[in-house]
């Protein structure tokens, strides 16, 4: 049966060559091998084209309608699917303009050389996580030549523009193929993309318009930053046409004794079961000294205590955490003869057993 070419290009009968070609290059961009993977693209992108060369030639059109005759009636042999004949419709653009709207450039990228990326490892106590802290770190990396200014040459007159690219940076290769041309644009091999090329190199640098120096850098990090976090120094890594990124990782170090959470902490503070009985204040440590913390009559073990403000900060929030206290109720290994005595003395006043009902 023939194929019904317009229904592949999704246009309709009465469609204008102007339609037709834009409904193609959509097409095109959609189906074709090298952007898209999937198994039916290729024959997809066949038919397309198949289409599109007959549709696009007024008297292939012609024939088409009134005939019905598929592409491999003009075409059979050499080309198949018409591909021969293609460039033959006249569109007005070559297949590598299909590209460069994909894009958004004519094959031309960015042949700027990027310095690399550094990193380095930075470990942190809770008392720095919990005031913030700025650390002076050296960094090896590679840095602008002072003498060349980083352009590799002895002197200025050393610089000279690329013959083989006339100094653009770029070559222009139009090849055709199968379906038409195909344009593309690359970056030009004498001189790397830079359009210039360098007769007498630089003495101090040998040419490469780089220096490996160890550079001091002081790094300012937020209080409250997590486990984990990743800070960049834009512009700290190895030098290049566009400098690379230093990246900070932080490691904070455990803490003898608190623990985080999130914007909180955590403690374990043990307490005398008389002092849980009756009732009283203690002192608990924090990360800003001393804090008292009052410890109601008749507290039970694993109590938990919240002292408000006295966490971290919280980076993404702003506010402070709280300072969670657990309470253990320390009960004596040994006693002393008067301790036995008015415990014996308490349990007889408790027929319910040792501190009334405790247990």
């Amino acid at each position: 049966m023939p194929k019904d070419y317009y229904e592949i290009l999704g246009v309709s009968r009465n469609a204008t060559r102007e339609e037709i070609r834009k409904a193609y290059k959509t097409l095109a961009k959609k189906y074709h091998p090298d952007l898209n993977k999937s198994p039916e693209a290729t024959e997809k992108f066949k038919e397309i084209n198949e289409a599109a060369s007959v549709l696009g030639d007024e008297k292939k059109r012609e024939m088409y309608e009134r005939h019905g005759t598929t592409a491999e009636g003009f075409n059979a042999g050499e080309g198949g699917f018409g591909f021969t004949d293609f460039t033959g419709a006249d569109f007005g653009f070559e297949f590598g303009d299909i590209f460069d709207r994909f894009f958004g450039t004519e094959f031309r990228g960015d042949a700027r050389k990027r310095g690399a990326d550094l990193r380095h490892d930075v470990e942190l106590t809770l008392e720095e996580v919990h005031s913030g802290t700025a650390r002076k770190i050296n960094v090896p990396r590679t840095e602008r030549c002072e003498k060349c200014h980083g352009t590799g040459a002895e002197t200025k007159s050393d610089i000279k523009k690329c013959p083989d690219c006339n100094g653009t940076g770029f070559i222009r290769r139009t090849q055709r193929i199968a379906f038409g041309t195909f344009t593309s644009t690359a970056p030009c091999g004498k001189c790397s993309g830079r359009g210039t090329v360098i007769t007498s190199s630089c003495r101090e640098c040998r040419g490469r318009g780089l220096i490996a120096r160890n550079r001091e850098i002081e790094v300012k990090i937020p209080a409250g930053i997590t486990d984990g976090s990743r800070l960049r120094v834009q512009g700290g890594g190895d030098a290049g046409d566009i400098p690379g990124n230093l990246y900070i990782f932080i490691h904070i170090k455990p803490h003898i004794t608190f623990e985080r959470d999130g914007a909180d902490l955590l403690i374990e503070v043990p307490i005398s079961y008389t002092l849980a009985a009756l009732g009283g204040e203690i002192e608990i440590p924090t990360l800003n000294g001393k804090a008292t913390l009052t410890i109601q009559a008749g507290t039970q073990p694993d109590t938990v205590f919240r002292m408000k403000g006295k966490g971290l900060p919280d980076m993404e929030t702003g506010h402070t955490g709280d300072q969670k206290v657990k309470v253990m109720v320390k009960i004596p290994a040994k006693l002393t003869k008067r301790q036995r005595e008015l415990l014996e003395q308490l349990a007889k006043e408790d027929k319910k057993g040792f501190l009334g009902g405790m247990f």
